[in-house]
């Protein structure tokens, strides 16, 4: 029987061992999973458990109930977590440390789609070495309608597996990906049907748990090399720019519309 660890971080985030699985479960289904500033605090303590445990050889990442996978960060926060330029700091640097040690975790991990994968969502999966989708699964960066700024290291991360013209097209429309169209751009690496996806990503894991961690780890760490950025890029106009949209009037009206239901009336200013 799967051993569900006890760790005392938030309720909202589940680790569970299952033979040679750790699944971390993102456990808000009340709001389809959005994550808060407690669950990106929990994926690194989650990742030390599942890391230190040599029986663990897949990490696999899920959302509890059958609405979403993560349907993007918990925005109901925004208005006192990302309100100031202290705070945006803050919550930025906590979100990266849980896509850092995501990226940089020894062992290989799967993010299971099922349902709305939006945001935060996206970008969580993004930083899991595979994509398994079920057809349900819909996929959005809904950043422009709310106004706010996107870390380059997400948007890197992005262009990476996309490639530039796909990443424009995910930012510039907002709109919705299909499981389809999420294939067919490379941004999954395989679709099944809605019924098959907890069997084919066990059997995946099967396959993967059968080989050889050294090689797997190797592979990975040669992978990040190769995809570094240069030294050419300005990292500093990066952060500038994502600034100045969280500073910006539009921000505030994005979290406003969210919160009070309605579509935003952005000014560009």
């Amino acid at each position: 029987m799967p051993d569900t660890i006890s760790l005392d971080i938030t309720d909202r985030m589940q680790a569970v061992k299952d033979g040679p699985i750790g699944w971390m479960v993102f456990n808000n289904p009340a709001r389809r999973n959005a994550v808060s500033v407690g669950m990106w605090q929990a994926i690194p303590k989650i990742l030390d458990v599942f890391e230190a445990d040599p029986d663990i050889r897949v990490i696999v990442l899920k959302g509890a109930g059958d609405k979403a996978f993560i349907s993007g960060a918990d925005i109901s926060e925004f208005e006192e977590q990302r309100s100031s330029s202290e705070a945006v700091q803050r919550y930025e640097e906590t979100a990266e440390e849980a896509g850092r040690r995501l990226v940089l975790s020894p062992k290989p991990t799967i993010a299971m789609i099922h349902g709305f994968c939006f945001g935060g969502g996206v970008g969580t999966a993004l930083n899991c070495d595979l994509r398994i989708a079920d057809d349900s699964a819909r996929f959005a960066v809904p950043a422009a309608r709310l106004g706010l700024g996107y870390r380059m290291s997400g948007v890197k991360r992005l262009m990476d597996v996309v490639g530039p013209a796909f990443t424009k097209e995910i930012f510039f429309t907002a709109r919705p990906f299909n499981a389809a169209e999420a294939l067919a751009m490379g941004l999954v690496n395989r679709v099944v049907p809605d019924a098959e996806l907890d069997n084919y990503v066990r059997g995946y894991c099967a396959t993967i748990a059968d080989n050889a961690p050294l090689t797997m780890l190797a592979l990975k760490r040669t992978v990040a090399e190769v995809l570094k950025a240069g030294p050419q890029v300005d990292r500093a106009a990066c952060e500038e720019w994502v600034r100045q949209c969280f500073a910006s009037e539009d921000y505030v009206e994005g979290r406003k519309a969210f919160m009070e239901k309605r579509k935003p009336t952005f000014k560009g200013r």
